[in-house]
């Protein structure tokens, strides 16, 4: 049976068996797959460490934006041993710019572990036992790289259920989560579980999106119940929304002999400690500000900060106001950047540029 006569067996999904229709949901997933699947650099491989340095940095990251830094991570440390051999700050210092720099602590600290222990775990529950490895990953790794049996559960996952099943359930809510969870696992196709996980995300990101669904292009449309009632642009539901808080914060650039000062944040700031950031105003009490550079805007979580920048003069940094040093271009590559940092230094490149005059 091909898959659009399997869809249209689909119909009528109310007088049909549960299993059935979940049988038919894995192999149709799967037929669509293996057309329509987009040509990512982590798809290629079934290696364990490829598949969890990905799966590392696509949280909270899109496709697009971790192939570079992936690919850029894998030629610096080709294998699990490599990694649990670099220093932390050689680690950080690639990973700058990717954020959510405890991802790139954590996956060190599992590299150390795992090299230590001599081999890749291959269960889950061995999985989540390393550090920043949770269910959804562990899953991920589990079914893509050994043919476990778990189904794998995140954003596109949720809202792909809450529309076939037309649930108006909160999906913040761990009881929904759960539940939902159980129906992926209903779905999975046990014969192929990495290539149906890798289905069902790729159907959320490409076709169920969260915005304007394509259900017309849709595998899965004729057991849609969302599709059927035309409740798919009102699904899923979240209920628990955290309110953005709105940041200002201003850098300083202070050059020298072709050299930019940057400090240290302190260590005890957990998330970005150790890394390097343009100074602020109070960090340099004694600087003459000079002409403004402008202001970019950056988030993290529920945090949106706009950052003012300006040029500054200063004679030498403050005693007690932490750790600075004068950094030239190529010492800026190798150590742990902030974001705001590189935001801050292509804009005033940015500048520069505007008011060179013209040959």
């Amino acid at each position: 049976m091909n898959a659009d006569k399997e869809n249209q067996g689909l119909i009528g999904v109310h007088r049909r068996s549960s299993a059935t229709i979940s049988n038919r949901i894995g192999r149709l997933l799967l037929a669509w797959y293996r057309k329509a699947y987009r040509d990512l650099p982590w798809r290629r491989t079934c290696d364990p460490y490829r598949i969890w340095v990905s799966e590392i940095m696509l949280q909270q990251t899109r496709a697009a934006a971790a192939i570079p830094y992936y690919q850029r991570f894998l030629e610096r440390y080709p294998s699990v041993e490599a990694l649990a051999a670099a220093g932390e700050a050689d680690v950080l210092a690639i990973w700058s710019g990717l954020g959510y720099y405890s991802r790139a602590r954590n996956l060190l600290r599992a590299a150390r572990q795992v090299a230590a222990a001599g081999h890749f775990p291959e269960e889950i529950e061995a999985l989540k036992a390393l550090p920043g490895i949770g269910d959804y990953t562990a899953a991920a790794i589990a079914s893509i790289a050994f043919g476990r049996p778990h189904a794998v559960v995140d954003g596109n996952v949720l809202r792909v259920v809450a529309r076939v099943r037309n649930e108006p359930a909160d999906i913040g809510a761990a009881a929904t989560r759960r539940r939902f969870g159980e129906i992926a696992q209903a779905w999975l196709a046990r014969r192929d579980p990495g290539g149906f996980n890798q289905a069902l995300m790729e159907l959320g990101a490409t076709v169920c999106r969260p915005r304007n669904p394509l259900c017309t292009a849709c595998p899965i449309s004729a057991a849609c119940q969302a599709n059927q009632a035309g409740t798919a642009a009102q699904l899923p539901v979240k209920l628990r929304r955290v309110e953005p808080v709105e940041v200002r914060e201003a850098r300083l650039l202070v050059e020298r002999s072709g050299r930019v000062l940057l400090r240290r944040r302190e260590l005890s700031l957990g998330r970005l400690a150790g890394f390097w950031d343009l100074p602020s105003p109070d960090q340099l009490p004694a600087a003459r500000l000079g002409v403004p550079l402008g202001e970019f805007r950056h988030s993290i979580a529920h945090h949106r900060y706009r950052i003012a920048v300006a040029r500054a003069q200063a004679k030498k940094p403050p005693a007690g106001y932490g750790i600075f040093a004068w950094m030239d271009p190529g010492q800026l590559e190798r150590v742990p950047l902030s974001t705001t940092a590189r935001k801050a230094l292509k804009l005033a490149a940015k500048a520069r540029t505007a008011t060179c005059p013209r040959a």
